[in-house]
């Protein structure tokens, strides 16, 4: 598809309606504590031209995100559609997350609790510990190897290949990627391994020894969420009536 199609592609209805999704992943992100700043990135693949992704523009917070102003770029992060700047940087993680590890969906924060947790000598969640950290179990990375920021493909790629095509990333010293194959699944995930991470966190604090269940049941567990998906998007419905 040439790039003379894109501008027609961003206003095909199927990508508006995903256009508005990430915008209010975005948002519920920002309502929810979860973001940085202006920092940080949420992209999604286009179904029609899986190597165009959907992306939040440079320079807006979350909080104000609305589906007109995400932008559509394509691998090497060139603007092929939308009224706002691409931020330089905020492909290389993302084109290479969706590239190399498979990825249709793929969120990059620095969100508090789960950023604490990858500071420590276990650089991530135990999915042993809490039900929610449970759901999470047998679909984790870990990236220990912290290279400072990520300003060139190589450092993306880099990550993306110690995935080993895991649903969540932690990423030492820095942060976290949650990837799905659909905006509300994903979302749903960053939203609930970030409080299975401040459960961690502040059992922790309390000095007393943790407790984790036997692995079969966190495995089990982590089964039983992913088999039934419905309360994912019922979730993600009300973040819609609520924040518009």
């Amino acid at each position: 598809m040439p790039d003379i199609a894109a501008p027609s592609l961003f206003l095909d209805p199927a990508v508006r309606s995903l256009r508005a999704d990430l915008a209010l992943a975005l948002r519920a992100a920002a309502h929810h504590g979860l973001g940085e700043g202006v920092c940080n990135h949420f992209s999604v693949a286009l179904p029609q031209q899986p190597d165009w992704f959907l992306l939040n523009p440079r320079g807006l917070h979350w909080s104000e995100v609305r589906e007109d102003d995400i932008v559509l770029v394509d691998a090497q992060g060139r603007q092929l559609a939308g009224r706002h700047p691409v931020e330089p940087t905020a492909m290389f993680i993302h084109a290479a997350v969706h590239r190399i590890a498979g990825k249709v969906c793929v969120m990059h924060t620095h969100m508090p609790y789960a950023t604490a947790l990858t500071l420590t000598d276990l650089r991530g969640l135990d999915t042993t510990l809490s039900q929610g950290a449970m759901r999470f179990h047998g679909r984790v990375a870990i990236d220990a190897n912290y290279n400072g920021l990520a300003l060139d493909a190589s450092e993306g790629e880099r990550i993306a290949r110690t995935m080993h095509g895991a649903d969540v990333a932690f990423l030492g010293n820095h942060g976290v990627i949650v990837c799905g194959e659909r905006v509300d699944h994903a979302f749903d995930d960053l939203y609930y391994l970030e409080r299975a991470c401040q459960a961690q966190v502040l059992a922790q604090s309390t000095g007393r020894p943790l407790l984790p269940v036997q692995t079969e049941l966190a495995a089990r567990v982590a089964a039983q969420t992913l088999g039934e998906r419905l309360q994912s998007e019922l979730f993600f419905a009300s973040l819609r009536r609520m924040l518009g």
